[in-house]
């Protein structure tokens, strides 16, 4: 089959964005898997499903028209699948989960070492069939993982983790070093596994909604959004204008905070407090209005299926512009700081650098792909309402080191900046909410979203009355956790912990 033909063959699923879904068998999703990887595409998601022993693995991939959702049947006396890992190296993981969970297995190459579990429940368990009961979980002895050695004259190991000294998620990183360069990191996460997909499970499409903004507590307008679009696709849903608005409203608010604290959190890293206070007065600021105007601080529950919860009247559109003003003005002084002060610049520049042929080839998206020349963003190239009015102007750098995510996520600040404004000058009137329709069983639904780390996909597959059978959650951390073991590759072990800040990926969205 020929990639071209694909959209002429198969449906395109319902809903906003341009997805094509269709049944292939393993020769075809491997011809246009490599048609995908050599063409200039990407691989955006990989998951596994299960029904009464009827398994099936699904490939999700991007390229110029959209998204190609690519469903590959898989016999449950033989659970195996074409590996991937060769043609797209973040496969690997994402393999590795799916064995873990649904004892699906990649054929030949690839890593086969057990990456969910942790001693948790049996080696002949997997959580995620239908026939695994959660009574049946219990220790299982000794958790071992056998790391990839290092050696050579000098050579030692400086395990960290998985318990940080912050409050952040817990995971495991080990470093071979040769006196502080380091000359290999790996890492290993799962620590905070939680279950998400297996409680997803016979919820109705309306519990599920608070769920899917808690995947990752960061990017609950992201998650909550791809959700939505997921369930208004099955059930033939259009939400109504105003919504539509208000949604990118929240999900540029939700990329303005997290972009605040993180350059106050780069500059704490290089020992540039005033910048770490500053930005986390200005972030504080933005959560403050939130929660005066939104009723949450972080957004949580207001985007919904059919719609949002929660309206703005003309005060307080005056609020959230005179607020934007004060963090412009605020920004542009603190950006000039941030690139004139000398040891800032030392820090970042040529630090963690993950250079453009690199990073297309291991897959990085999002905010730090943009940053290593990788021009990926849903808003621009696969616009939805109301994006596809707003020409959303994409923030791209070559240099892929800390510097240039820092330039990025600076550019990124006042492009939501301008697009809030806009968004406020040209909300249209009306309902912000309609009635979600039913849905039949055996259908599935995409939602994708740019979200501030990179894009979202929420894939649901509908059960029988309304509830849910499967749904996977997709964060752009898959793609680009082992994309930040290259990148230390040759800096010092001092400089890691600002290199990991600059990606700043979610442990708990690719622990679900």
């Amino acid at each position: 089959m020929k990639l071209d033909d694909f959209p002429k063959i198969y449906p395109r699923l319902p809903g906003a964005m341009p997805i094509w879904h269709g049944v292939v068998n393993a020769e075809e999703l491997r011809s246009l898997c490599t048609q995908v990887a050599h063409g200039g595409g990407k691989l955006f998601a990989l998951w596994g499903s299960d029904e009464a022993e009827q398994y099936a693995l699904h490939v999700a991939l991007v390229t110029a028209p959209g998204m190609l959702a690519l469903t590959l049947p898989v016999s449950g006396k033989h659970p195996a699948f074409p590996d991937l890992s060769d043609l797209f190296p973040a496969a690997d993981r994402m393999q590795r989960s799916v064995a873990d969970l649904l004892g699906l297995y990649p054929m030949g190459g690839g890593d086969h070492r057990k990456w969910l579990r942790h001693a948790a429940w049996p080696g002949d368990a997997h959580p995620l069939r239908k026939s695994f009961g959660i009574a049946t979980i219990f220790p299982s002895g000794e958790d071992s993982y056998p790391f990839v050695p290092v050696t050579g004259n000098g050579v030692h190991e400086i395990p960290v983790g998985p318990v940080h000294a912050g409050t952040i998620e817990p995971g495991h990183f080990r470093f071979s070093v040769v006196g502080e360069r380091v000359l290999r990191l790996e890492e290993r996460l799962g620590y905070t596994h939680k279950g998400i997909e297996k409680r997803f499970e016979g919820m109705t499409l309306e519990q599920g909604t608070r769920l899917a903004g808690r995947i990752s507590g960061d990017t609950t307008a992201g998650y909550a959004w791809a959700y939505a679009q997921a369930v208004e696709s099955v059930t033939h849903t259009t939400p109504p204008p105003r919504a539509l608005w208000l949604r990118a409203l929240f999900l540029e608010l939700e990329r303005l905070l997290n972009h605040l604290g993180d350059l106050g959190y780069l500059g704490n890293d290089v020992a540039l407090a005033f910048g770490f206070a500053q930005f986390w007065i200005l972030k504080e600021d933005l959560l403050r209005m939130n929660g005066e105007l939104f009723g949450h601080r972080y957004l949580m529950d207001r985007i919904v299926p059919g719609g949002v919860t929660v309206d703005l009247d003309s005060a307080a559109a005056a609020r959230i512009a005179g607020t934007l003003r004060h963090i412009e003005q605020n920004v542009t002084v603190l950006k000039d700081i941030y690139y004139e002060h000398a040891g800032a610049q030392d820090r970042f520049l040529t630090t963690g650098r993950v250079l453009p042929e690199l990073a297309a080839q291991l897959g990085l998206t999002g905010l730090a792909g943009r940053a290593s020349g990788l021009a990926w963003d849903a808003r621009a190239q696969f616009p939805c309402a109301p994006y596809d009015q707003l020409d959303v102007q994409m923030a791209t750098h070559r240099n892929g080191d800390v510097a240039a995510r820092v330039i990025v996520r600076f550019e990124e600040v006042a492009e939501s900046i301008r697009l809030v404004r806009l968004i406020l000058e040209r909300l249209p009137p009306g309902e912000t909410r309609c009635a979600v329709g039913d849905t039949e069983p055996g259908q599935l639904g995409i939602g994708w979203v740019e979200g501030w780390r990179g894009e979202i996909l929420v894939a649901l597959h509908t059960g029988e009355s309304n509830r849910i059978r499967r749904l996977h959650p997709h964060d752009p951390s898959w793609q680009n956790w082992p994309v930040l073991e290259h990148a230390i590759i040759g800096n010092i072990v001092p400089d890691f912990p600002l290199i990991n800040k600059s990606f700043n990926l979610s442990y708990s969205g690719v622990d679900l």
